[in-house]
């Protein structure tokens, strides 16, 4: 697969362009992304569906200028695929062959089970594993997909999007119409009850970015944002109450979903309602990254290898300045959790953050040696994006920022304590990460020394052969005797 690759998506709303590139097989970072709000679709459901000259020359404007940023980044393969409106407009041939005329662009047109398949793959890879119902709300159609175990179950799509519902209803006001409608269409799906639903798309965004500054959430990061469907439900009531454009900006919605925020709101509450939905989780990824993903793991069944994390080898890829002390870091670090996790009384879920912290603790010294621990504070809460929660994304930043300290700093717990373990578990883990930084002062080339506990509860440290004389004056300056016993022999 080429390192770089742009991927372009044709929606009713907006044209967006997203370019990855490659840090070893199945790593890969996003170096550009733009959008242009051309609204192909604008017209058309008032026309039968045909596509409107002024929409199509937009198109146009846009993807060109597209193009020309993707040779700019030295693009070596290009996918491009349009949805709703154009599949469903009678005159889409004639778009197809202009853009392949005058752009020498190809474009795909998908079906919506397919649409719908592309945000499941992308919401089951780049998620926190789960089992969920995922809702795509676009301007022409809602994609849904189930996903569980990694995997997409199931995959549909209904004709109900925001400027569909804008044009036919909502220009009208015929608001009991538009429910009639989204009801009707809602019929046509298999509707479970599913306690979990994965927002995708721009409008469930929208509303989830003005609940993640209302919920004064401690870090602004919206993929893997999750919050109760009661919140949704109680904001969704003010925006399709709001008497005007001017009620909608005080709420927090952006102007150019003025005119769409409330279709979008209201099919996604009818939609909620119907599946019985408690917990919402906010998707950053959605059919670009679905697109990529299956070409990426076309090999793979549309799934990432057992253990394997995008972000995590992303960073050890671009940010390892010492591959092999990272390696033996975490081997130290998780020797001593399964020591110790019990008698410390530290839960053994948290394993899998210690060792992510182990592996990531001098990523920052990547940028600068002296501020390394706040540079890798800083890269794991940017990059470490994919899979992974944002409780466990801050209890790795919180990790790799002190692990040079006994404890974690009371100020960064009361920053960012809601999203963090325990307190005295989280100092817990500091310590151990701590100990095994400590331990490995020299450097060696191989690990030199053993790890056993004794049986009066105290840690011992057996050297083979080196004087170790580095871990134990830092060991000693950590002061951890009382907290954690231990003795070289």
């Amino acid at each position: 697969m080429a390192k770089r690759t742009a991927v372009i998506d044709i929606g009713s709303n907006s044209v967006r362009m997203v370019i990855f590139e490659k840090s070893s097989r199945f790593a890969f970072s996003l170096l550009h992304e733009s959008k242009s709000r051309v609204r192909i679709s604008e017209g058309a459901y008032q026309n039968g569906g045909n596509l409107r000259e002024a929409a199509v020359d937009r198109a146009m404007l846009a993807l060109a200028d597209f193009l020309s940023i993707a040779r700019s980044y030295g693009v070596r393969k290009l996918l491009c695929v349009a949805t709703s409106a154009v599949r469903d407009a009678p005159n889409r041939a004639d778009f197809l062959t202009r853009a392949r005329r005058e752009l020498d662009l190809k474009i795909k047109t998908i079906d919506g089970k397919k649409e719908a398949y592309l945000g499941g793959v992308a919401a089951a890879n780049l998620l926190p594993a789960m089992r969920a119902r995922t809702i795509d709300i676009g301007g022409g159609s809602t994609e849904c997909a189930c996903i569980e175990n990694g995997r997409v179950t199931d995959s549909m799509s209904i004709d109900l999007g925001t400027v569909r519902l804008k044009e036919l209803f909502f220009d009208r006001g015929d608001i009991s119409g538009a429910k009639a409608y989204i009801d009707a269409q809602l019929e046509k799906m298999t509707m479970h009850p599913e306690k979990t639903v994965v927002g995708i798309g721009g409008t469930f965004r929208a509303l989830a970015q003005i609940l993640l500054r209302e919920r004064a959430h401690p870090i602004k990061k919206l993929h893997a944002f999750t919050f109760r469907a009661k919140h949704l439900y109680a904001l969704g009531k003010k925006i399709l109450d709001a008497p005007d454009n001017d009620a909608l900006k005080a709420l927090g919605v952006k102007k150019e979903r003025y005119d769409v925020i409330r279709p979008g709101t209201l099919i996604l509450m009818r939609f909620l309602k119907r599946l019985e939905c408690e917990t919402l989780v906010t998707s950053g990824a959605g059919v670009r990254e679905g697109l990529y993903l299956t070409d990426l793991l076309r090999h793979n069944n549309h799934r990432f290898p057992a253990n394997f994390n995008p972000s995590l080898r992303y960073l050890l890829d671009r940010h390892t300045v010492e591959p092999k002390f990272s390696r033996q870091l975490a081997s130290v670090t998780m020797k001593l959790f399964d020591l110790l996790h019990a008698p410390m009384k530290i839960p053994a879920k948290y394993a899998g953050v210690l060792s992510v912290s182990a592996k990531l603790a001098k990523v920052g010294a990547s940028v600068h040696f002296y501020s390394y621990h706040k540079n890798s504070q800083y890269l794991v809460e940017s990059a470490l994006e994919y899979g992974y929660t944002h409780e466990e994304i801050m209890t790795v930043a919180a990790l790799v920022r002190y692990h040079k300290h006994r404890r974690v700093n009371k100020t960064f717990y009361s920053l960012y304590g809601p999203l963090l373990p325990e307190q005295k578990i989280l100092n817990r883990l500091n310590l151990l990460l701590a100990t095994a930084d400590s331990l490995l002062a020299h450097r060696p080339r191989d690990i030199d020394f053993g790890l056993e506990l004794g049986s009066d509860g105290v840690l011992e440290i057996r050297s083979k052969g080196g004087s170790l004389y580095l871990a134990k004056e830092q060991l000693a300056g950590l002061g951890i005797g009382k907290e954690l016993p231990y003795r070289f022999v």
